[in-house]
């Protein structure tokens, strides 16, 4: 068997994001820059992802102002430090089943990731799905983690957020 590259669409691919907190949640979408899965006798083997982390949006906080100024937050070092890494990159080493195991690098820092990854192909239009849970302590990203500060009560945020990835990919 030979192998198959799929060239990912990003108009057709998005990243849903939850950030979860004492008093709540946010959400939103980052954009799927580029990337390619890889595919072998029609199983997903290999594949890199590039997320635009400029391209992070708030979708649950309305009032442009607040919005903004969420967005700035998120850009900012406290999170993403979006000037310094527009990029974060998901590279996937291994595949047993629908069990995925990959790399994913934040701010230039890289750790270990897995998850489940549902993949349909439909001529040579490939859709993968996924959620991935990440700590975000792991990148640098300690803002009101209550790992690194106290007595945050209700201004807590978790470490956990979660990513339902949802991919759209052409046989190349």
């Amino acid at each position: 068997m030979e192998n198959q590259k799929f060239e990912i669409v990003s108009t057709q691919s998005n990243i849903d994001w939850v950030g979860k907190k004492v008093t709540g949640a946010h959400n939103g979408t980052i954009a799927v820059k580029k990337g390619e899965l890889i595919l072998n006798g029609g199983n997903l083997t290999g594949g890199k992802f590039v997320i635009d982390t400029t391209s992070i949006k708030i979708l649950d906080v309305t009032d442009p102002a607040t919005n903004a100024q969420f967005f700035g937050h998120l850009a900012s070092d406290d999170f993403f430090s979006t000037e310094k890494y527009p990029e974060a990159i998901l590279e996937i080493t291994s595949v047993s089943g629908k069990h995925v195991e990959g790399n994913l690098t934040i701010k230039g820092i890289t750790h270990p990731v897995s998850f489940d990854a549902t993949v349909n192909i439909n001529g040579d239009v490939l859709i993968a799905t996924g959620k991935l849970v990440i700590d975000r302590t792991k990148y640098e990203m300690k803002f009101r983690s209550g790992n690194f500060f106290k007595d945050l009560g209700d201004t807590l945020i978790y470490n956990d957020f979660e990513l339902n990835v949802s991919v759209t990919a052409k046989a190349a």
